[in-house]
């Protein structure tokens, strides 16, 4: 089925994007600088999904947030800081600066559950305080060439926190994660990301940091180009996540060049790209103080 890239008159042109990664990955050292390393650190939703977090794990993590400015009071706050759903109050009261609560929703990292349970599991987040939902296709769905199920329950999903941000006053984002490592061809990314952005993501995603692939350069191009191409036909600015294996300044600057390279300027914020990462702070730290630095 190619119904979206029909749609859209989208093909995966892997040779052009072979030369245009090739390209950006040879000019990654003329890229950096200090500022386009806080502008990644800017940029980040810090992550931690471990089974064995507690509360008091999770309050650890954003304490740390909070102490960053006097720290380091040049660098920026990161985004947002990403956990489990059930963690959404626990950062809430922890949070001392004005940066996101991002949650994990949806029954992640599988998605595999009834569709009352995942919309069940989104409003309560939502209003227990999550700024951010993110969530994984429905690949049960989408991989048995279904488009219309994975289709409509984005939808409801998308109206489900709607509904409960609105009785507080608020918008809450929503960022469908597409698991590319499992749909591996370019063409099923592609269609991937049309399907999500029409039902109603904010974000198109690539990786849960779940399974074997996920992030890599090649997905994130396409994905950006179909952004660009979504963009062109509908006037609608989509956001982009790189996340799972990201654990490099070396590799937030490959992904900041990819956003740069193909969908410009305009997307270098933290309201239209993200990186999911519970490594590469230290990292962008380190880049810019030229020293070990474990803050994080």
């Amino acid at each position: 089925m190619a119904e979206y890239l029909t749609k859209y008159g989208y093909t995966p042109d892997q040779e052009a994007m072979g030369r245009a990664l090739e390209l950006i990955a040879s000019n990654l050292d003329k890229l950096a600088s200090e500022q386009v390393y806080k502008d990644c650190f800017s940029m980040m939703d810090l992550t931690t999904l471990k089974t064995d977090d507690t509360p008091a794990s999770v309050t650890k993590l954003v304490n740390k947030v909070n102490a960053f400015p006097q720290a380091y009071p040049e660098w920026p706050l990161p985004a947002s800081v990403c956990v489990y759903p059930n963690f959404a109050a626990t950062v809430k009261d922890a949070r001392a600066y004005d940066f996101n609560i991002t949650v994990v929703s949806a029954c992640f990292p599988s998605s595999q559950s009834f569709l009352e349970v995942k919309l069940r599991e989104c409003e309560l987040a939502v209003e227990q305080g999550a700024d951010e939902v993110d969530i994984v296709l429905a690949l049960n769905a989408f991989l048995a060439g279904d488009y219309e199920t994975a289709a409509e329950e984005i939808r409801q999903v998308r109206a489900c926190i709607d509904k409960v941000a609105a009785k507080q006053g608020r918008q809450v984002h929503l960022k469908v994660i597409l698991e590319t490592g499992l749909l591996r061809k370019p063409e099923s990314i592609a269609e991937a990301s049309f399907l999500a952005m029409e039902a109603g993501a904010d974000f198109i995603k690539t990786s849960t940091g779940k399974v074997d692939v996920n992030a890599t350069p090649a997905a994130a191009y396409v994905m950006c180009e179909c952004i660009a191409k979504y963009y062109e036909v509908t006037g609608k600015k989509i956001g982009f996540k790189p996340a799972g294996g990201i654990s490099s300044a070396a590799d937030a600057l490959c992904y900041y060049s990819i956003v740069s390279t193909v969908l410009g300027k305009e997307w270098l914020n933290k309201e239209l790209f993200r990186f999911g990462v519970s490594r590469v702070a230290n990292s962008l730290l380190a880049a810019v103080e030229q020293k070990t630095v474990s803050f994080f």
